[in-house]
């Protein structure tokens, strides 16, 4: 079982935004399920090892990683290829069209959407740890530090 899980969870993740995306944009590209796939993963491993790891901390490692494979999707599919599959020259702050800061912040939000489902997925069908999450530091950890 435990050989299909990561691959599984891959499919699924890009399946999932492959639809979001014909959903909201009206159209997609099947390199957006690679880019999917990889984001939904990432999101599922951040908390593998440490289980205890704060909501908020596991977001923003997220946002990152989905932000730094949405640049380098970018610039070997748009850029380098001329695909040209999205642009945010428009947007303020953004690098290279790639990405911009607006995105980042919803790649935060989406990420725990993406976390929940993944930590679910693992628990029923793959029987590890029942899910459970705190938004910042478990009181005993503060009260630990002081």
């Amino acid at each position: 079982m435990r050989i299909i899980k990561y691959p599984l969870l891959f499919l699924l993740g890009g399946s999932i935004y492959y639809l979001l995306e014909i959903i909201f944009r009206g159209y997609s590209f099947p390199a957006m399920m690679i880019c999917g796939g990889l984001c939904f993963v990432l999101c599922g491993a951040i908390n593998e090892k440490n289980r205890c790891m704060p909501l908020i901390l596991q977001q923003l490692i997220a946002a990152a990683g989905i932000t730094a494979i949405e640049f380098l999707f970018g610039l070997i599919l748009n850029v380098w290829l001329g695909l040209h599959m999205w642009d945010y020259s428009n947007m303020p702050g953004n690098i290279l069209g790639q990405i911009c800061p607006q995105f980042t912040a919803l790649w935060f939000f989406l990420s725990a959407l993406g976390i929940f489902l993944d930590d679910y997925i693992r628990w029923v069908f793959f029987r590890e740890e029942k899910p459970h999450y705190h938004l910042f530091r478990k009181k005993e950890e503060r009260r630990k530090r002081k």
